[in-house]
């Protein structure tokens, strides 16, 4: 059996996160208090949170699925930590389909948006 070896559950570094751009159309800027704001109108918010909301539910981050992968490939992995990660994957090819979530038993997502002092 394989020395165990601890990990930070929550290690800080660089992000790696790929991001796609929604719209940018309705998003314009703004003159006021002598200071030019960018105003972001209430239906691309809704449209942010819907998507977020989706890719959460129904998509694990590529970075993730890598990380699955490996395990089927690693030479020192059980047969527990095979069956699970082929398990998962297939979970994750079912719910990237978008009709049955990745998770339909646990917890619930947020969705939390941040404002910056320049937007309106």
């Amino acid at each position: 059996m394989p020395e165990f070896t601890p990990t930070e559950l929550l290690p800080l570094g660089a992000d790696t996160t790929e991001f796609r751009l929604l719209t940018g159309e309705g998003v314009t800027t703004r003159q006021a208090f002598g200071r030019k704001f960018i105003e972001v109108p209430p239906e691309l918010l809704t449209l942010v949170a819907r998507e977020g909301m989706r890719d959460i539910a129904h998509l694990l981050r590529p970075g993730h699925l890598r990380q699955l992968r490996a395990i089927l490939a690693d030479p020192e992995a059980s047969a527990n930590d095979r069956y699970v990660a082929r398990d998962l994957l297939q979970n994750a090819c079912i719910a990237a389909g978008g009709v049955l979530p990745m998770c339909q038993d646990t917890g619930t997502a947020i969705i939390m948006g941040k404002r910056g002092g320049g937007v309106l």
